[in-house]
């Protein structure tokens, strides 16, 4: 069940909060934990088990960590809390990926496990060491109520694609919030926001990329050079649609209960270096691998060779994170040579504009190491790009593709900036003094939300529906 499924949107979700505003403020975090409890348990009772069980590992792991004034004893039980949990999400994720490398170099083993990866692991796993860290460093009081502690590292709403929610972010509000209209309204608003981007904008690009970048060896042969270009431009643009979309919802859902989470994307593709890309980028997972990786480490106060090395380690576990396979680890460690080549050798050299096309280049290639995980297949992939694979350059369906769909494109790269939230504030302080601007802010207020579940909901139907098939020449 993902976020923009009609099930979750008018079965769950609409459930959920219907007896969510209309039970007492005492019983209100029982309903989302049992919400999100059958959220786990959709897919299969082996998800919720493993919740559980992490949740249940952290929660002592913190009470002894916090009972204690031993050092020894405390750092003991923080082990056992990493050790467990990394253990765990080591055997669900990266067991696969061992298994194949091993196969690769020796031979064995001779047949490669088939696990499942449990829903939201890789987040709720963070969720709760951060929180078993921020005890032991003493920047957190520890969760005495283990049904508070469960609520936090079970919430539904950030568990497909963040953001990484830190204790310490939620902590008063876990048992004192309140939610006035306007923040109801924001929630709903910042959530339709988001159904909007993945419904319309993400999942019609997709079909572009996944048309013309095809991971499929024998159509991607096929592919003119523009067309793969074409794709791998929609492929570029789906996964920030994609990813920034579900935070989106997260966010807006989290509003709508009292919840206030962190942002997660500021426009990454607006960045003016591959440094300020991170910045801007899934940036919950940036600070976390900041604050309980590289500082820890040491950061950038050591020699020259201690700095590398710790940004190798945090490039190198950020790939790893993403996926369990090679490329993923290739994508985190081609980001740490253009971080290390920035600190070191172009420092601020690129003029003004400039450095957004460069930083959008290194991007946008990064994004091909990203979606390949066959490695085999991205020498054919750079090939046909430039036409070296007898795929040639030019076709008339790639152009028919690129003008039936140019409104949408437009509109996706349009999602990407701040574009719309600049004409909004500049409505909204025209609104002030201007009458005729007031009436239109004050509409556009009230019906983008109405508008925009209702052409994601035409989307979710028609599955291939899209409203921009009106504007295709």
């Amino acid at each position: 069940m993902v976020f923009s499924s009609l099930v979750f949107l008018f079965v769950f979700f609409s459930l959920t909060m219907a007896v969510y505003l209309f039970v007492p403020g005492r019983k209100r975090n029982l309903v989302l934990l049992i919400a999100s409890l059958i959220f786990y348990g959709w897919g299969g009772p082996m998800y919720l088990l493993l919740l559980l069980t992490q949740t249940v590992v952290s929660y002592l792991c913190a009470l002894q960590i916090a009972h204690t004034r031993n050092p020894k004893k405390k750092k003991l039980w923080l082990i056992v809390e990493c050790a467990a949990l990394l253990g765990l999400l080591a055997y669900f994720k990266y067991t696969p990926l061992i298994a194949r490398t091993m196969q690769f170099l020796s031979g064995f083993p001779e047949f490669i496990p088939d696990i499942i990866l449990p829903i939201g692991i890789s987040f709720y796993t963070f969720q709760l060491l951060s929180y078993v860290i921020d005890v032991y460093w003493g920047k957190v009081e520890v969760q005495r109520k283990f049904s508070n502690l469960l609520l936090y590292s079970s919430l539904f709403h950030q568990c497909i694609a963040g953001p990484i929610v830190r204790y310490q972010t939620v902590a008063d509000e876990i048992e004192n919030r309140r939610v006035s209209f306007a923040e109801l309204y924001s929630g709903v608003r910042r959530f339709t926001i988001g159904l909007a981007k993945k419904a319309i904008l993400a999942n019609g690009v997709a079909t572009i990329a996944d048309s013309l970048a095809s991971t499929d060896p024998e159509v991607l042969a096929q592919t003119p050079a523009l067309g793969i270009w074409l794709g791998l431009l929609c492929y570029m643009l789906q996964i920030y649609l994609d990813f920034s979309a579900y935070s989106d919802m997260a966010i807006g859902m989290g509003q709508m209960v009292g919840f206030h989470y962190m942002e997660n994307f500021n426009y990454p593709y607006m960045a003016i270096s591959v440094q300020d890309f991170w910045r801007r980028w899934h940036i919950s997972l940036s600070t976390f691998f900041r604050d309980y990786v590289y500082i820890p480490l040491g950061g950038s106060r050591q020699s020259t060779l201690i700095y590398v090395r710790n940004m190798i380690v945090v490039w190198f576990l950020t790939g790893l994170w993403h996926g369990a396979s090679w490329n993923f680890i290739l994508w985190g460690l081609y980001y740490l040579v253009f971080l290390l080549l920035e600190k070191f050798v172009i420092r601020q050299r690129i003029p003004n504009g400039w450095n957004v096309f460069y930083t959008l280049s290194v991007v946008f290639v990064g994004w091909i190491l990203f979606r390949y995980q066959d490695l085999t297949m991205l020498k054919d992939v750079f090939a046909g790009m430039f036409g070296l694979a007898s795929n040639g350059w030019f076709s008339y369906s790639v152009l028919t593709s690129f003008l039936s769909n140019l409104f949408l494109i437009g509109a996706a790269v349009i999602g990407c900036t701040n574009l719309s939230v600049w004409v909004e504030r500049i409505l909204a302080r025209a609104a002030l003094t201007n009458r005729f601007c007031f009436v239109l802010y004050s509409w556009e207020q009230m019906l983008l939300p109405v508008v925009l579940l209702i052409l994601s909901i035409l989307a979710l139907i028609g599955d291939v529906y899209n409203p921009f098939l009106y504007f295709q020449f």
